[in-house]
C-alpha cells in the first residue's frame, strides 16, 4: 500500500484502526460541539443540554449521510452561527416573553431554529431547479462576509463579561488555544479548542484547591450537578414551541449557516478530490443539513452544521471513508446517554467559556473578513461599499432589534435579520452584480462560521 495514497475504504486498515479513527473524529468535533450548550446555558441562561446536543450531533450526522447517499465524509456538530439568536431570545421580555421561564424561552428559540432548518429545504429546491450558480448570485461575499462579521462583533461583549469573572483563567484558555493552533503538531493542531478547555479546567482545579474564587466571590468550580447525576440516562428532550417573533429572531441566521454549509462542502470536495457539489449534489447535502437541524431543534437541541474541524482530520489522516465519520457519530450519540459526563462538563467555570469565546467570536468576524478578501471584493466600487456599509450599520446599530405590531401581534426583527434582509435586497436591486460562484473556489470555501 502506497503511504502517499489516500485511503477511501477504511476496512483495509482493519476494525481496530477504524474504531480509533472514529474516536479521533469524535474528539475533533467534541470541544466545539459541547461549547455551544455551555455558552447558551451559562452565559445566556437558557438550559440547552449537553446530552441532547451530543445525541443530535450523532443522529444528525447519520441522517445527513443518508440524505447524501452515504458518500460525503462530513460530521455535523453544533452551529455557532445561532449564538446571537440565543442571546437575543434570552433578553426578550415583551409580549408573551414577559416573565417567561428560561426553559420555555429555549423551547421557543428551538422553534425558530426548526423554521431556520426548513429554509435549507427552500434553498435546496432552488438549487435543484435553477442551479447553484444562479442561486448564489443573490448571496455573494459582499453580502455574506459583512453578515458574518456582524455575528462575531455582536457576541464580543459577552466574551469580555464572561472572561471578567476570572481573567487569569480566561487568559490561560486563550493562550493554550493560540499556542496549539500556531505551533501544535499533528492531532494537537486539530483540537486546540478542546485542549484549551482541558488545560484551563485543570488550572481551575488547582486554583480552586488553593482558594481562588471568581470575581463575585463564588467558587470557581461546583461539582454538585456531576455528583448528583447518574451514569446512564435519557437525554432530556423537550418539544419546541412556535411564535412568530422567535422565528424572526432565529430563521434569518439560516442565511449565514447555509453559507457555512456551502463553504464546507467546497472544502471537503477539495480535500477528498471529489466534487460533492455536483454528486451527490448540493441540494442533497442542504436537505440533510436542514433536516438534521430541524430534527435536533424539534426536540430541544441546537442547530447542526457541517464541521471544518473534521475536514482537518481528513487532511491529517488521509482516510476519506465516510464510514469512519459514521462511527464518530455513533460515539457521540452514545455519549448523549451518560448524564454524569454532561454534569462534569457543565461544571466548567464561566471564565473558561469567556477565554474560549475570545477566540471563537473573533474567528467568526475574521472569517467574514477572510471571505471578503479571498473573493477579492472591490470596495472602490460604490455598489459594494453601499451594501457592506448598510449591512454593518444595521447589524451593529439595531442592538435592541426592531419591534413592531402586525395584526395585534408583537414581532421583533433582530439586528442580524435586519442586516441580512437589507443586504440581500440591495444586492438584488443595485446594478452591477458580477459575482459568479465557483470561479474562485479558494474564496468560496472560506465561508464557515465555526471555530
Amino acid at each position: 500500500m502506497n503511504p502517499n495514497e489516500p485511503i477511501r475504504d477504511a476496512r483495509q486498515l482493519g476494525v481496530p484502526k477504524m474504531l480509533v479513527l472514529g474516536i479521533q473524529h469524535m474528539f475533533a468535533m467534541f470541544g466545539a460541539t459541547i461549547l455551544v450548550p455551555i455558552i447558551v446555558s451559562s452565559q445566556y441562561g437558557l438550559p440547552l443540554n449537553i446530552q441532547t446536543t451530543l445525541f443530535f450531533a450523532g443522529i444528525g450526522t447519520l441522517f445527513f449521510h443518508l440524505c447524501a447517499r452515504m458518500r460525503v465524509p462530513a460530521f455535523l456538530g453544533s452551529s455557532f452561527a445561532f449564538l446571537g439568536g440565543f442571546e437575543t431570545m434570552s433578553r426578550l421580555d415583551q409580549g408573551i416573553y414577559a416573565g417567561m421561564e428560561p426553559a420555555e424561552k429555549l423551547q421557543y428559540a428551538c422553534g425558530g431554529i426548526v423554521a431556520a432548518g426548513l429554509l435549507y429545504l427552500i434553498l435546496a429546491l432552488l438549487v435543484k431547479v435553477v442551479g447553484v450558480r444562479k442561486v448564489m448570485r443573490f448571496l455573494p461575499p459582499v453580502v455574506t462576509g459583512p453578515i458574518i462579521v456582524c455575528i462575531g462583533l455582536n457576541l464580543a461583549p459577552s466574551a469580555v463579561s464572561n472572561a471578567a469573572t476570572c481573567w487569569p483563567l480566561a487568559l490561560i484558555a486563550l493562550a493554550v488555544i493560540i499556542i496549539f493552533n500556531i505551533w501544535g503538531k499533528g492531532m494537537l493542531k486539530i483540537v486546540p479548542i478542546l485542549l484549551g478547555v482541558v488545560v484551563s479546567y485543570l488550572a481551575a482545579l488547582v486554583m480552586n484547591a488553593c482558594g481562588v474564587t471568581a470575581a463575585d466571590g463564588t467558587p470557581l468550580l461546583d461539582f454538585t450537578a456531576a455528583v448528583q447525576a447518574g451514569w446512564v440516562g435519557l437525554p432530556p428532550f423537550q418539544l419546541a414551541k412556535f411564535d412568530l417573533s422567535a422565528v424572526l429572531v432565529m430563521a434569518p441566521i439560516a442565511v449565514a449557516a447555509m453559507m457555512e454549509h456551502i463553504g464546507d462542502m467546497s472544502a471537503i470536495s477539495a480535500t477528498v478530490g471529489e466534487n460533492f457539489l455536483e454528486d451527490p449534489g448540493l441540494h442533497r447535502t442542504l436537505v440533510g443539513d436542514g433536516l438534521a437541524t430541524t430534527l435536533s431543534a424539534l426536540f430541544g437541541g441546537p442547530a447542526n452544521t457541517t464541521y471544518g474541524e473534521n475536514t482537518g482530520v481528513l487532511v491529517l489522516s488521509r482516510v476519506y471513508d465516510p464510514k469512519v465519520i459514521r462511527l464518530a457519530a455513533l460515539y457521540a450519540a452514545v455519549l448523549g446517554f451518560i448524564p454524569k459526563m454532561a454534569g462534569l462538563i457543565g461544571s466548567m467555570p464561566s471564565a473558561i467559556v469567556g477565554g474560549v469565546s475570545f477566540m471563537l467570536y473573533g474567528m467568526i468576524s475574521a472569517i467574514g473578513v477572510r471571505n471578503i478578501v479571498e473573493n477579492r471584493v472591490d470596495f472602490t466600487n460604490s455598489r459594494n461599499l453601499i451594501i457592506a456599509a448598510v449591512i454593518l450599520v444595521c447589524g451593529l446599530g439595531f442592538s435592541g432589534g426592531l419591534t413592531f405590531q402586525v395584526g395585534g401581534a408583537s414581532m421583533t426583527l433582530t439586528s442580524l435579520a435586519i442586516a441580512a434582509i437589507a443586504g440581500i435586497a440591495l444586492n438584488a436591486v443595485l446594478p452591477g452584480n458580477d459575482y459568479e460562484f465557483g470561479i474562485n473556489p479558494e474564496g468560496d470555501k472560506h465561508r464557515g462560521i465555526h471555530p
